[in-house]
């Protein structure tokens, strides 16, 4: 029987309401159970359950009833401490807590605001300073971001950018291209980087920024309407000079006189791999292509034009626009651009914007005693000391010196101010998730829902279907007992009298629970129950 098929039958009576205000309607041992817990349950499920007997009060208190039995046999059993529940459980607690942890105010302007900028391509330069790799040992970067600094200090007094990127920038391609990036748009850069570039006016040169590759200025040269993607074919000659020049006029004068493209290109192009499917390249948009090919591409008019020859640092090209992509609606869009956000370094924005809040929220009291341990020694000097002091508390929860040091263990050696940000951040969202289940009602309520569904089904595996498949002299004995009403040999019907041996055994388990269990029904709550839903 499958998880998925028990799931089912167990939320038909495993959804909770806690009502402060509230009065007991039974009891199990110590462990009460509400009227206001049982209510929901039944007004949940009365759609769905097609069984009119089952809707009776009666019989859905006694249904419930064998619920709760068979859960409390469950931790009896201590099922809730198996490595297999416990995974699966924080696996969906994972699932069932991410929407909590994502700002949707934020992730709705991240979302517009890809969109806005997708309608635009930005043609910028660059100068690039490095930030060196540390292996973890804190650096003063201040002296780089003076030489940033200093670079656009001599633009803003009348040096070229393109001189001054040559000089200094230590992006190896400003050699030769002084800097220039080309157009490109959304997505095509590290956001801190889009970020400047879209914010940055044309002919104006950006403040420094930094990025995870170094410190960056941006002069923006130009910005145009995107027109979309693009899917077309073409003919590539790579000889750049008069030989190439002279074969790709041959080919245009083949299509000018008629000549279908697919037969010139099988002819005439050098692009192994498109020239057997008629020279097509993959859908493509801003940035994907050296710049003279998409400006090619971007004054192609109609489906079927094609281009003139022209000249890249690939060879020579002729171009046929086959089918355009033009930029839909924001609803169009909307699905696409939520999807690439959310996979985007962009995506710990709203993350990051929870975290924020919260530490508003909280009181968070840290201990700089205990950190600088941590900023003057060697982290192999650090594993040798008893590390009992208290690096920071989150309200009434203590962080230790030596969940730190563990944190650092699973590090590539980044900066010891930068790790304990990110493990800070981290405890922060753990406390966030253990106090969750005290606000937050309905994630407590579903929570808990599967974390009974999970221990109901590894009862019934231990205890029912594991032994009807493993007990064969049970098995036949039950199908003896009851020949009678099978009218087949065993092996025949075997999966029916498999399915009646386990309801027998789920009896069997349930009467042995109700004997060893005192249980107390509030009449005059159930008489209250019956009365208001009409149940006799």
């Amino acid at each position: 029987m499958s998880k998925q098929f028990t799931f089912v039958l167990v939320f038909l009576v495993s959804s909770f309401s806690f009502a402060q205000k509230n009065k007991e309607l039974f009891r199990i041992n110590d462990k009460p159970v509400m009227v206001s817990e049982f209510e929901e349950v039944y007004k949940k499920n009365l759609d769905i359950v097609e069984d009119k007997d089952s809707k009776n009060i009666d019989n859905y208190l006694n249904l419930y009833i064998n619920y709760k039995l068979k859960v409390q046999e469950a931790y009896n059993l201590k099922l809730d401490t198996l490595k297999s529940y416990k995974r699966e459980l924080d696996g969906y607690k994972n699932q069932l807590i991410a929407p909590y942890l994502q700002d949707n105010e934020y992730l709705d302007r991240l979302v517009k605001e890809a969109y806005s900028r997708k309608k635009t391509d930005v043609k910028a330069s660059h100068i690039l300073i490095k930030v060196p790799k540390t292996n973890g040992i804190e650096i003063d970067t201040s002296f780089l971001y003076r030489k940033i600094t200093d670079a656009r200090d001599r633009i803003l007094k009348g040096e070229s950018f393109e001189k001054v990127a040559k000089e200094v920038s230590e992006d190896p391609s400003a050699k030769s291209n002084g800097g220039n990036l080309g157009y490109f748009s959304v997505f095509k850069m590290v956001y801190p980087f889009e970020d400047a570039a879209y914010n940055t006016k044309i002919g104006e040169v950006s403040k420094p920024f930094k990025t995870r590759f170094g410190y960056h200025i941006i002069k923006v040269n130009n910005k145009r309407d995107s027109k979309g993607e693009f899917e077309v074919a073409h003919i590539l000659v790579r000889e750049k000079g008069a030989i190439g020049k002279t074969k790709i006029d041959s080919a245009y004068h083949k299509l000018k006189s008629g000549i279908d493209f697919k037969d010139v290109v099988e002819k005439y192009s050098e692009d192994i791999g498109t020239a057997s499917v008629g020279g097509k390249l993959a859908k493509f948009g801003t940035g994907s292509m050296v710049e003279p090919f998409e400006n090619e591409v971007r004054d192609l008019q109609n489906i079927g034009d094609y281009s003139k020859p022209f000249k890249t640092r690939f060879g020579w090209h002729i171009l046929k626009l086959l089918k355009k992509y033009p930029i839909g609606s924001f609803d169009e869009e909307k699905k696409e651009l939520t999807k690439k956000v959310k996979n985007t370094s962009r995506a710990a924005l709203p993350k990051q914007s929870v975290i924020n809040k919260l530490k508003k929220e909280y009181k968070i009291v840290e201990n700089d005693k205990a950190l600088a341990a941590f900023l003057n020694s060697d982290i192999h000097q650090l594993k040798k000391k008893v590390l009992k002091e208290v690096l920071f508390s989150i309200e009434d929860k203590k962080v230790y010196q030596k969940e730190f040091l563990k944190f650092i263990g699973h590090s590539h050696n980044p900066p010891i101010k930068r790790l304990y940000e990110k493990f800070k951040n981290f405890q922060i969202i753990e406390y966030f998730k253990e106090d969750l289940i005290n606000k937050e009602p309905s994630y407590k309520h579903t929570l808990l829902e599967y974390k009974e569904g999970l221990l109901l089904f590894d009862l019934m595996q231990k205890e029912i279907w594991d032994k009807s498949s493993k007990d064969t002299l049970g098995l036949k004995e039950f199908y003896l007992n009851n020949k009678e009403k099978y009218n087949k040999n065993l092996e025949e019907i075997r999966g029916l009298v498999m399915n009646d041996y386990q309801n027998q055994l789920e009896k069997v388990l349930v009467n042995n629970l109700k004997k060893k269990s005192t249980i107390v029904i509030k009449e005059r709550e159930l008489k209250k129950l019956k009365k208001k839903y009409n149940q006799s």
